[in-house]
């Protein structure tokens, strides 16, 4: 690939192939920029993780780039979410997507299915070369030369890479943010250990609905489909047990292989007509546990010409489903400003416009809206209720709504109504300099 002359395409090393840096890098390449290597640690890209949602904030930019048919091929379009008594009786309805208004869908998706998608575009249209494995960055430094500041990027038993900019999208333990921040420490666990897994089973209510069951005690269960159902009417279920759990809860242990009797144990007399818990965790093929962490915001995402994105910048509890969401909205921003402005005006504007957005939702996630009240209910009628009317009044109900929509950042208006950060397409690039070498 050739690099363009003009001040808006820059030399560009995005650190990380996950749903960030992917998306980051069909951004850049979507808003006219053409020197782009994409760097992953792993040696291996490999199908990893369970269900994630996208919020129709995210859907209408991966719509934009041209990506929302193969994702929907692969998704369910998340029409209800509902909160339910561990006994039973529902506490809470509301609807998602499009059907609350949105002009865009929710998708709940297999992580590695969309994971696929968004590497399959990258390959197609930046071509093969544009994507590096097994190059896990190190550390970086800044760089002064004739064309100006630069940033060089080492890896371990790598040639060191120079480039204009490093978008660091290398995830909740970046190597970037350690640089930029030495003594911030490991993330922050609250306590909460969590239970995950996938289980065949087949659909409830319609199909298209996100249950969420507790809590008492401080434990919730979450189930969703990730699949619609196939011929034999089973579809895929992604479930997520929550709990104050000191055995699960340290920060160290991540992704761990772990027997579903320790989810189980915290769901002994629970019960829903419309899930079996105990059946669903039982049957799943491998359980993972991990801790609920999150980093503090920072005072800024830019060092140079080093910029974080994603979990990098702004890891969050996933009370949301909202962390993957976040990181493709951060890669629309900053595409955007880098077509319009030069790299350091263009890293102060995103800085401007993410920073203090996933700041208040990281302060939304931390308070587990609306759990809050969903242990009012619980202990109000701690055996469970006919009437959720007979426990707690309309209004103070609807105030799920309102914690609901704090978590996800956005309502259907204002996501509808906000112009897009498409780059309208340029003449092609005039070809000078060869693209940054990889070893």
């Amino acid at each position: 690939m050739a690099r363009t002359t003009d001040r808006n395409s820059p030399r560009i090393i995005v650190a990380g192939a996950g749903i960030g840096g992917l998306a980051t890098a069909l951004s850049l390449f979507s808003a006219g920029l053409r020197d782009i290597r994409l760097l992953e640690g792993c040696a291996h890209l490999r199908p990893v993780g369970a269900g994630v949602n996208l919020q129709p904030a995210a859907v209408r930019e991966l719509t934009e780039l041209g990506l929302d048919a193969p994702i929907a091929a692969q998704a369910v379009a998340t029409a209800r979410l509902e909160f339910h008594h561990r006994y039973g009786g529902t506490i809470w309805s509301e609807p998602r997507g499009r059907d609350a208004g949105y002009h865009w869908p929710q998708f709940s998706v297999h992580r590695a299915r969309l994971q696929s998608v968004l590497l399959q575009a990258v390959v197609r249209r930046l071509g093969p070369a544009a994507l590096t494995t097994d190059w896990r960055m190190r550390g970086y430094e800044h760089t002064a030369g004739p064309h100006g500041p630069g940033v060089r990027v080492h890896a371990a038993g790598r040639p060191p890479l120079e480039a204009d900019l490093l978008i660091a999208a290398d995830g909740v333990n970046s190597t970037a943010r350690a640089v930029m921040y030495p003594g911030e420490g490991p993330p922050l666990a609250n306590g909460i250990g969590m239970w995950r897994g996938l289980s065949r089973g087949r659909p409830f209510l319609d199909g298209r609905t996100m249950l969420i069951i507790g809590c008492n005690a401080n434990v919730k269960t979450v189930v969703y489909p990730i699949t619609p159902a196939d011929a034999s009417g089973h579809c895929v279920l992604n479930w997520v047990v929550e709990a104050h759990d000191a055995d699960t809860a340290a920060a160290d242990h991540w992704d761990s292989a772990a027997d579903p009797a320790g989810a189980l144990r915290h769901l002994r007399d629970w019960r829903n007509e419309h899930v079996d818990l105990h059946a669903m965790i039982a049957r799943a093929p491998r359980v993972t546990r991990y801790p609920m962490i999150d980093r503090d915001p920072l005072p800024t995402w830019i060092d140079g010409r080093a910029v974080l994105l994603g979990d990098a910048a702004h890891p969050m509890y996933p009370t949301g489903s909202n962390g993957a969401s976040q990181a493709i909205v951060d890669a629309r921003v900053l595409a955007h400003q880098l077509a319009h402005h030069p790299v350091d005006e263009a890293l102060a504007r995103y800085d401007a416009l993410r920073r203090p957005a996933t700041a208040a939702l990281l302060a939304a996630h931390r308070g587990l809206e609306p759990d809050p009240l969903l242990r009012q209910v619980e202990a109000l009628a701690p055996n469970g209720f006919t009437d959720i009317a007979e426990v707690l009044p309309a209004d103070k109900l609807a105030d799920i709504r309102s914690c609901t929509r704090r978590v996800t950042g956005v309502d259907a208006a204002g996501l509808n109504a906000r112009p897009s950060w498409d780059v309208p397409r340029r003449s092609a690039p005039v070809c000078a300099s060869p693209a940054l070498p990889l070893p």
